[in-house]
């Protein structure tokens, strides 16, 4: 995510005390505990235009405006600059978070602890921690021949490297599988701008090497049964390949890939108490 500062979580404590003559003193506390919430700077208005990539290179140094271009068009360094038509925010003084569709908040997920989602249609995904989201960025997922299944998946092993069993000249980096016996998860790899790979969830570096850090991995009993499962990840939508790139109608519709918070409730709702469940076992143990 772009430079943010988290609002530390401040702890009240309330006390009352009663004495009674010759008893010992009695004390009540109550505890509340306040989230986290990443302070962002919102533009003052979010509107795109159509521009010849390599023009806009030649014209824009600034590293977090390449951040934010990248991720608006769903690609990476080495592929934007051989693009044509890209699109670009008018205003690029926002955190990443106000050009992307996710929601910042999500009060339905309040008791998740921690959950990730890939938006197919959108070819987005998102972090979020009791309902808040802390980190969000682009993704290139499964082409029409090889699509990425959807629903509900739980973080299983990584692997800083590892070879794909597809193709053994595949290399994954920041490897995170989601679906063991599909050899399905995310990691970085080539990102041309739109769905192109065999199942899995491509992602930039930075991204993928966040995604590494902060998801957890499942605990085993053996090599054949789970203590409990990792972090959430549920993977939803459909995505058109016979029609233009959707982000393309944020030119003329700045709103056009919002995904709202009572789509989000919707989206998790079928799996909610699977997942409490989970998390849970994960804290008991």
């Amino acid at each position: 995510m772009k430079k943010w500062t988290v609002l530390l979580g401040i702890i009240m404590v309330i006390a009352s005390f009663s004495c009674k003559k010759g008893d010992a003193e009695n004390t009540q506390q109550t505890v509340r505990v306040v989230k986290k919430v990443p302070v962002r700077k919102a533009p003052k208005a979010v509107s795109y235009t159509l521009e010849n990539a390599k023009e806009w290179l030649k014209k824009n140094e600034s590293a977090a405006d390449l951040e934010i271009a990248l991720a608006v068009n769903r690609t990476d360094k080495a592929f934007f600059t051989k693009m044509d038509s890209v699109i670009i925010p008018t205003d690029m003084s926002g955190d990443i978070a106000f050009y992307l569709p996710f929601p910042l908040e999500v009060p339905y997920l309040a008791n998740v602890d921690k959950i990730l989602f890939f938006s197919y249609p959108t070819q987005t995904f998102a972090v979020y921690e009791n309902g808040i989201l802390i980190y969000t960025g682009p993704t290139n997922m499964g082409k029409k021949k090889a699509p990425t299944p959807t629903g509900l998946f739980f973080c299983n092993w990584k692997a800083e490297e590892t070879i794909s069993t597809v193709d053994d000249e595949w290399k994954l980096l920041w490897n995170f599988n989601i679906a063991n016996k599909g050899g399905i998860g995310f990691h970085q790899y080539d990102m041309p701008g739109y769905p192109a790979s065999h199942s899995c969830l491509r992602l930039q570096e930075k991204d993928a090497k966040y995604l590494y850090e902060w998801a957890d991995q499942w605990v085993l009993v053996d090599d054949e049964n789970v203590k409990f499962k990792g972090t959430p990840v549920i993977v939803f939508g459909t995505y058109d390949f016979d029609a233009p790139k959707p982000w393309l109608q944020l030119v003329k519709n700045p709103k056009a890939l919002t995904i709202s918070e009572s789509e989000m409730e919707k989206i998790t709702s079928p799996y909610l108490e699977t997942i409490l469940k989970e998390q849970e076992k994960r804290k008991k143990s």
